[in-house]
């Protein structure tokens, strides 16, 4: 056993004292970790959709292949690795870049496709909130050291790419079985649904909710 003491980094984000910017762009820089433990596991606890779920899976394999990449090409980090304590880890691809860029293509693509839309103008989250982050979020790994410009930008292609794929993969090939999983003991244990083909998921939700009230069968009992 080795007597070096490492890290665990999945929120320990180094910027200089006394830089806002590199202040604003360390939280920006977490965003992923928002998205993982905020974002999708709420989303499995109180909606349990199987698109979200496996739009969840998508990005785990996305970071295995990034992983297996850096594994492989094993670049190094820029120069401020030793100030940042990260020259053990690569640096090729950015895996913040490829995390957040496969999360906005994917996004998009369901958005456009308009697969269980939560609200009308849904594009506009997309346009005004989604990218941006993602490009913030880019820039982020540059501007506090992690990594180079090539660095990011390979992670970011590699995520849109990866995004673009997987969503292939689920609707055109996996979506089939969606039904099937909703039928197996696991979907109905944990009540796994699909409502990717109701356009706007947050109107059934409201009108269903209101019509139910009114049937004494659905009514909690006192």
């Amino acid at each position: 056993m080795s007597n070096q003491l490492r890290a665990v980094t999945l929120t320990h984000v180094r910027y200089f004292k006394g830089d806002q910017l590199g202040h604003f762009l360390a939280w920006i820089s977490l965003v992923p970790v928002f998205i993982s433990l905020g974002g999708f596991v709420s989303h499995f606890l109180f909606r349990r959709e199987l698109q979200g779920m496996f739009f969840a899976l998508g990005l785990i394999v996305s970071q295995f292949v990034n992983e297996v990449i850096k594994t492989s090409v094993q670049q190094a980090r820029p120069e401020t690795c030793v100030m940042l304590e990260m020259c053990d880890s690569h640096g090729w691809p950015s895996s913040h870049s490829q995390y957040m860029f496969f999360f906005a293509t994917y996004f998009t693509l369901l958005t456009h496709r308009k697969f269980g839309l939560l609200f009308r103008k849904q594009m506009l989250l997309v346009v005004l909130v989604v990218w941006p982050l993602a490009l913030l979020t880019m820039y982020s790994r540059v501007y506090l050291g992690y990594h180079t410009v090539a660095q990011v930008f390979a992670g970011a292609g590699l995520g849109i790419f990866l995004g673009g794929l997987w969503f292939w993969v689920v609707n055109s090939v996996l979506r089939g079985v969606f039904p099937v999983i909703e039928e197996s003991f696991f979907g109905r244990w944990f009540y796994v649904k699909d409502t990717s083909h109701i356009p706007n998921v947050l109107k059934f939700e409201y009108e269903n909710a209101r019509a139910a009230r009114r049937h004494s069968s659905y009514k909690r009992a006192e």
